[in-house]
């Protein structure tokens, strides 16, 4: 089962930042309120074998403010869901809504390890 670790704190996004030095960080931004939010959970939680990395989910509804500072800190467009891959201080893949696909998710990760 993934093993998320909750998003919660500014200080963890300078975390990922950092930490995607050494090893690919993905972020889940979803929000409780949203059908399509809960099926790409679903989808992430029922993967099984995702590749080595950190993943991180973000509560949209509780923690507005570090999904707006994820995109300005990583250069994206916020969106719901959204799945961000980090790796050296950038994001280097981004998908949102039904787009999030666990196999494609997979291959971006490995791509970068």
């Amino acid at each position: 089962m993934l093993q998320w670790i909750a998003l919660t704190e500014q200080q963890q996004i300078d975390d990922i930042k950092t930490k995607s030095a050494i090893t690919p960080q993905v972020v889940f931004k979803h929000s409780t309120r949203c059908n399509i939010s809960s099926v790409a959970l679903k989808r992430l939680e029922n993967a099984g074998n995702l590749p080595n990395a950190d993943y991180y989910y973000l509560d949209l509804i509780k923690y507005r403010h570090l999904s707006d500072a994820i995109a300005h800190t990583f250069d994206v467009y916020h969106e719901s869901p959204q799945i961000l891959v980090i790796k050296n201080g950038e994001c280097v893949y981004d998908e949102s809504h039904l787009g999030i696909d666990t196999y494609e998710l997979t291959d971006q990760v490995v791509a970068v390890q």
